[in-house]
C-alpha cells in the first residue's frame, strides 16, 4: 500500500532558517548554527526583546523579510500552537516544535491531549517534529535546528539516526567510534511527523548510507511496512533497538500462547520479518550501523579473527560462539599461505594467534593478513588495541594498521580493526580506517554482536501484515468443543469426540467412541491444572470414577490419540502495537516452564513456519530422536496453515491449540481455545 510521505527537503536541508522565542534555549539554537556551519540566512522573532544571540529581531512570524524553511519554536505549549498556525499561513516549510505538556502530559494536565489536538490542527499540511523533541541536526549541509550541545562534526556522507528521545540523540551524537553521523532527528510524540514518514525521507538523500532506529513505538505499521520496503529498494539497510520489551501486548489473558506472546516476541517478529537487523543496545546499533556504512549487510555469519594473542583468541572464539557468529575453520588455501607467512613456530587456527614473531614487519604482516581472507568468508578481523595517546605513544602499531590497508587493498572481502575494549581504537583512527575502506569496531561484545545482527539480513516481505479492523466489541470465548469445530471448517484436524452433559451420559458416550479415551471437564479454559483431564481410559468404570473427581458438571469425551512423537502449542495473540502474533512452542503442561517458542507475524509463509519449527529446542525430537519415529511436518505445516486461514477470516483477539499432538502419520488439536473480538486497529491510518 502507498503511503503518503510529506516533502520533508526545506525542513530537513534549510536555506532559511527562523527561531521563535527570546530564551537560553532559542539563542543556543543560533550559536549551534554557526558552529556547524549553517550557510543560509537565519532569523529571530521576538515580541519585546531587540535581539537575540546578536541577532535582530522582529516582532512577528508575519514580519519575517522571507518565508523560511525551517523554524525553531521555542515559546511555551499554549503559544506554540499559535505560532505554528502563523507559520501555516505564511508558507514556511516546516517546524521544530520544543514545548513538552502536550499528549505526553495528559496523565498530569489536562488538557495535554486537547493541545495537541489543537497543534495537528494548526499545522495543518506544514510538517512538523515534536512536540516535546529537541528537532534535527543536518551534518551533511550543515544545519541545526537544536537547542543544546552536540558532539558530531560535518561530513560528506553517513548513517541517519532517529529516536523519540532527545536525551538518546544528544547521547548518540557524543560516541567516539567514528560513525559518520548524517543526520540526527528526534520524534517527541510523533504528534503528526512519525518515524516512517522522517526516515522515508531521509533514505531520499543519496549521501545517507543506513538508517538506525531507536523505537520506542511505532507510529504506523503500515508506514513502517513501507519504509522496510523503500529502504530495501534503495539499498539502505536498517538497524533498530526496539524497548519496552517488558510490557506484554495484553493486559488480561486467558491462554497459554499470551504468557509467551509478549510486544518483545511481536516486535521481534516484525522487525525480522521486515528484513530489520534487530540490536539489544545502544553500543551495538553504533557497531552495527559501522560495519553497514563501510561493508553492508554480510552475506552471512562466518568470519575470520586473527590477534598477536592466545588470550585474545579465545575470548573471541568464546564471545562470538554466545553472540552467534561462525569461525569456518581454515581451509587448505588459507592453510598453506599463512604457513608460508607465519613459519612453523605458529599453530594454525580460527581464531588465529599469530604470536609476535612477525610485530613490526610490514610485508610479512601484509602476507599474513592477506592470506587468513577467503572469498567464502563475511568478514576479516584484526583484533587490535592501540596504547592511549595521553600518555603512551602507538607509533610502533601503525605498521600493523598499515599492513591490514595493504591487504584490504587486494582483496573484495570487507575487513575490520576490531580492539578488545571500547577506548582501544581512538576516533581519529577509526576514521582513518573509515577512509581505507576497513571497518573500525570497539568492543568485543558489542561488535561480534553487531556482526550478527547484520548478517544475512533478508529482503522484506512482500505480504502486508494482517492488521486487526477494530471492531471494537467485547469478544467472548468459545472453549473447546466450539473452537474446535470452528477451526475443523478451515481444515484443522480434530478428534473424534462426545459431548455428555452428566456422569451417566460421559460413560455412555464413551462405550459409544470405543476405548481408550479422553474425559475432559467442558468449560475450562487451563483443564490440566484444574484436574479437568484424564487420560487413556479403557473401562467404563474408569470414566465414572475420572468423571466424578472432576470440578465439572458436563464433560467431554474423545478418542485418545496414539504414536505422539511430541506436543506442540499453536496460539495467535492480537498485539496492539505490531498485528497478529503467531506462536509455535512446546506444547502441553510444560509450555510455560519450558520457554521452548517461536513468533511469527501473520500471514505467514510455509517456509517461515517451517524455519520457525527447526529453531525449536525440540526440533530434535519431531525430527526423530535416538532412532524414534519422526514426526510428520507437512502435517504440522498444515494444522499453522488452518490456524492461519481463520485467523485471516475471522480476527480474533486470541487463540490457543494447546497439544497440538504430532504423529509420524498426522498432526491432531487435542485442545483449542478461543477468544473472539475485543482488539483495536494499530495501523494508525
Amino acid at each position: 500500500m502507498l503511503r503518503r510521505v510529506r516533502p520533508l527537503q526545506r525542513l530537513l536541508a534549510p536555506e532559511v532558517i527562523a527561531v521563535i522565542g527570546g530564551g537560553t534555549w532559542a539563542g543556543n539554537v543560533i550559536a549551534e548554527c554557526r558552529k556547524i556551519g549553517f550557510a543560509g540566512r537565519i532569523y529571530a522573532v521576538h515580541p519585546k526583546r531587540a535581539e537575540v544571540a546578536g541577532i535582530a529581531t522582529v516582532p512577528t512570524v508575519a514580519e519575517l523579510p522571507e518565508v523560511p524553511d525551517a523554524v525553531f519554536v521555542g515559546v511555551n505549549r499554549s503559544a506554540t500552537v499559535d505560532v505554528v498556525r502563523s507559520l501555516r499561513d505564511l508558507g514556511a516549510g516546516g517546524a521544530v516544535c520544543f514545548a513538552s505538556g502536550f499528549l505526553e502530559a495528559a496523565a498530569e494536565s489536562s488538557d495535554g491531549a486537547d493541545l495537541q489536538a489543537a497543534l495537528l490542527t494548526a499545522a495543518g499540511d506544514m510538517p512538523i517534529l515534536g512536540p516535546n523533541c529537541y528537532g534535527m541536526i543536518n551534518y551533511l549541509d550543515g544545519a541545526a535546528l537544536w537547542p543544546d550541545q552536540h558532539g558530531g562534526a560535518r561530513v560528506d556522507s553517513g548513517v541517519a539516526v532517529l529516536t523519540q528521545s532527545s536525551n538518546i540523540a544528544i547521547n548518540l551524537s557524543m560516541q567516539r567510534r567514528g560513525l559518520p553521523l548524517a543526520y540526527l532527528v528526534t520524534l517527541g510524540n510523533q504528534a503528526q511527523l512519525g518515524l516512517s514518514e522522517v526516515a522515508q525521507a531521509l533514505l531520499e538523500d543519496p549521501r545517507v548510507t543506513a538508517l538506525g532506529l531507536h523505537i520506542e513505538g511505532i507510529d504506523d505499521l503500515r508506514g513502517f511496512e513501507a519504509l522496510a520496503q523503500a529502504a530495501h529498494a534503495v539499498g539502505k539497510p536498517i538497524v533498530a533497538l526496539k524497548v519496552g520489551s517488558s510490557e506484554q501486548a495484553q493486559a488480561a489473558t486467558i491462554s497459554h500462547t499470551a504468557s509467551l506472546a509478549g510486544s518483545a516476541a511481536g516486535a521481534a517478529a516484525l522487525l525480522k520479518r521486515l528484513g530489520i537487523a534487530q540490536v539489544a543496545s545502544l553500543e551495538v546499533m553504533l557497531e552495527a550501523l559501522k560495519l553497514l556504512h563501510v561493508a553492508g549487510p554480510l552475506p552471512h555469519a562466518g568470519i575470520v579473527s586473527a590477534s598477536c594473542s592466545g588470550g585474545e583468541a579465545s575470548l573471541m572464539a568464546d564471545i562470538g560462539a554466545a553472540a552467534g557468529v561462525q569461525y569456518p575453520p581454515l581451509n587448505e588455501g588459507q592453510h598453506s599461505a599463512l604457513r608460508a607467512a607465519l613459519g612453523a613456530q605458529v599453530a594454525l587456527a580460527n581464531p588465529l594467534d599469530y604470536h609476535t614473531y612477525i610485530w613490526g614487519d610490514g610485508a610479512a604482516m601484509q602476507a599474513c593478513f592477506a592470506a587468513m581472507m577467503d572469498p567464502a568468508l563475511a568478514l576479516g578481523i584484526l583484533v587490535l588495541d592501540l596504547p592511549r595517546d595521553d600518555r603512551c605513544s602507538a607509533d610502533d602499531w601503525q605498521p600493523t594498521l598499515d599492513a591490514l590497508a595493504a591487504a584490504r587493498a587486494g582483496q573484495d572481502r570487507p575487513m575490520a580493526v576490531l580492539s578488545s575494549l571500547p577506548e582501544g581504537l581512538p576516533e581519529a583512527v577509526a576514521a582513518d580506517l573509515i577512509a581505507q575502506n576497513i571497518v573500525p569496531l570497539n568492543g568485543m561484545d558489542p561488535a561480534l554482536q553487531a556482526i550478527a545482527a547484520v548478517a544475512g539480513m533478508a529482503p522484506p516481505s512482500a505480504d502486508p501484515l494482517l492488521l486487526p479492523k477494530g471492531s471494537g466489541e467485547a469478544g467472548q470465548v468459545l472453549h473447546e468443543a466450539e473452537a474446535k469445530a470452528a477451526l475443523a471448517q478451515f481444515g484443522l484436524k480434530v478428534p473424534g469426540s462426545l459431548q455428555a452433559i452428566n456422569v451417566a451420559e460421559a460413560v455412555a458416550q464413551a462405550n459409544s467412541l470405543g476405548y481408550p479415551v479422553v474425559l475432559k471437564a467442558a468449560g475450562l479454559a487451563h483443564k490440566s491444572e484444574a484436574g479437568g483431564v484424564a487420560l487413556n481410559l479403557k473401562t467404563p468404570e474408569e470414566v465414572r470414577r475420572a468423571a466424578e473427581a472432576m470440578p465439572a458438571t458436563s464433560y467431554l469425551v474423545e478418542h485418545m490419540l496414539g504414536d505422539a512423537v511430541a506436543e506442540l502449542l499453536i496460539g495467535v495473540t492480537c498485539d496492539p502495537a505490531h498485528g497478529y502474533v503467531l506462536t509455535l512452542a512446546a506444547g502441553g503442561v510444560m509450555t510455560e516452564v519450558l520457554q521452548d517458542s517461536a513468533h511469527l507475524l501473520i500471514p505467514a509463509s510455509r517456509d517461515e513456519v517451517a524455519e520457525a519449527v527447526q529453531s525449536l529446542k525440540m526440533a530434535p525430537v519431531l525430527a526423530g530422536f535416538r532412532g524414534k519415529p519422526a514426526a510428520d511436518h507437512e502435517a504440522i505445516f498444515d494444522a499453522v496453515a488452518a490456524v492461519q486461514a481463520y485467523v485471516i477470516a475471522t480476527q480474533p483477539a486470541e487463540l490457543d491449540i494447546n497439544p497440538l499432538i504430532c504423529t509420524p502419520h498426522g498432526a491432531v488439536a487435542a485442545d483449542a481455545l478461543i477468544k473472539t473480538g475485543g482488539h483495536d486497529d494499530p495501523s494508525h491510518g
